[in-house]
């Protein structure tokens, strides 16, 4: 395991590397850090070069001076795919799989729309290509009220329960609370470009449609974030496309059902071995 990071002038970009071999990096969702991966790290990094990283914001990357007044106020899922290019730039890689969670997803497709020819296979763990519809719209902009209004403790502690399903959400409280207490780490400011970022963000089915490369889908008949039917549309659109379905599962299978996660995540790096 190696720690490092990229001092670039609008950020600092914190990673960590583990194992060897295929390239494959772990991009962690809205709300989270690196760490929302941890129960993946041992069973992935046995059969590749694993780089999880924090997204600039979240976690020990941090934003600078300069970024808080030049980059922060235009993020968008572009930009946020860019500092992951210079990420592999700094590893001196040329291609890698893209495995993202949720808004990971989101910037994992906004990389291959960028960088085509430089991912060798993508990942969308409870993730979807569909843009936001003007209903979904509606509420990224009630909550950037709310997070201005009473910053993002209070809004996970509101939010952060539905995204799992049922059974995990009766009997998994504490590991649920410790996500929220978390979020305090948080700044107000980078939630909502977080949140503007992933509203403004377009619709990338054209992407799937493109992709020269296999795409795995994981998805969760519970999860309400990104629901199963979308996915399953998705997953018709690829050349080569998994479809992965978690039983009992809401947004959190990483959380829920590691095992599982482990399997599928797993099965579809040794694809490409």
């Amino acid at each position: 395991m190696q720690e490092k990071q990229i001092n670039h002038t609008h950020y600092l970009l914190s990673y960590t590397v583990y194992g060897k071999g295929t390239p494959v990096v772990l991009l962690h969702g809205y709300g989270e850090d690196s760490k929302i991966w941890d129960n993946q790290i041992a069973v992935l990094s046995a059969h590749c070069l694993l780089i999880v990283p924090d997204l600039p914001g979240s976690g020990k990357s941090t934003i600078t001076p300069k970024g808080l007044e030049q980059w922060l106020p235009n993020m968008s899922m572009e930009l946020l795919a860019q500092s992951i290019n210079e990420l592999l730039i700094a590893e001196n890689l040329t291609t890698c799989m893209l495995l993202g969670h949720s808004m990971g997803g989101y910037i994992s497709l906004a990389f291959a729309k960028l960088f085509p020819s430089k991912l060798l296979g993508l990942g969308l763990v409870h993730s979807t290509a569909y843009a936001d519809s003007d209903e979904k719209k509606l509420v990224r902009q009630k909550s950037i009220q709310f997070l201005e209004e009473n910053g993002g403790y209070t809004f996970f502690k509101a939010s952060m329960p539905n995204l799992f399903g049922k059974k995990f959400k009766a009997t998994q409280a504490t590991v649920i609370n410790q996500l929220v207490e978390k979020s305090k780490a948080f700044e107000t400011r980078v939630l909502v470009a977080y949140t503007n970022a992933m509203m403004e963000r377009t619709n990338k089915t054209a992407v799937l449609e493109l992709a020269q490369y296999p795409v795995l889908f994981v998805a969760g008949p519970e999860d309400i974030a990104a629901p199963l039917t979308d996915i399953q549309e998705q997953a018709t659109v690829p050349i080569k496309s998994y479809l992965e379905v978690i039983e009992g599962v809401g947004h959190m299978g990483m959380l829920e059902a590691p095992k599982e996660m482990n399997q599928h995540l797993s099965g579809f790096i040794q694809l490409f071995i």
